[in-house]
């Protein structure tokens, strides 16, 4: 097995990205309940800060804020993903189907993550999560998707509402 390395730094900021296994299904849209409340379970039982996020039919992004001399990410996010998959079982329309081992067809088996570096590191990471879904084509601007902390950001005037409504549209779209 591939041993990964992480940079496992307590108290860290860390950028996650989730992704469905089948990327052609719209699992967290369509779940967007049960994914909430799975994000609620994972946080009552490890606690984090979620200052950013975006859910796409497909993927998701968030940054998540570690307490204090902790730095377990990873646990964080199998409690997320196991919750999830555990609120879908109950649902028939879900298509969920287990292989030998017991595992879900649901999520891939990594996931990625960055350690937020510093001030400039983190807002290139929140712009990033807000403006992915104008990038992958499912709205045409910031505000018109609702499944984001954007508008979290526009209430307490950090944002304009109209925020990569011109041409930053074009610097900010580039790259995954």
């Amino acid at each position: 097995m591939v041993n990964y390395r992480r940079a496992r730094v307590p108290g860290a900021c860390y950028f996650i990205n989730l992704a469905l296994k089948d990327r052609q299904r719209d699992l967290l849209v369509r779940f967007q309940d049960e994914l909430r409340c799975a994000l609620r379970q994972a946080m009552a039982r490890s606690p984090f800060g979620l200052p950013a996020l975006v859910v796409l039919p497909d993927h998701l992004h968030l940054l998540m804020d570690l307490p204090p001399g902790d730095a377990d990410f990873s646990s964080r996010v199998r409690r997320l993903k196991s919750a999830f998959v555990s609120l879908l079982h109950e649902k028939p329309d879900a298509g969920l189907a287990f292989n030998a081992k017991g595992e879900a067809n649901i999520w891939q088996r990594r996931f990625w993550e960055h350690l937020i570096r510093d001030e400039r590191d983190y807002i290139a990471h929140v712009d990033y999560i807000h403006f992915n879904p104008v990038k992958h084509g499912l709205v045409g601007a910031v505000r018109d998707w609702p499944l984001s902390s954007f508008h979290r950001f526009v209430e307490r005037g950090v944002l304009p509402v109209d925020w990569a409504g011109g041409a930053e549209a074009d610097v900010l779209g580039a790259g995954e």
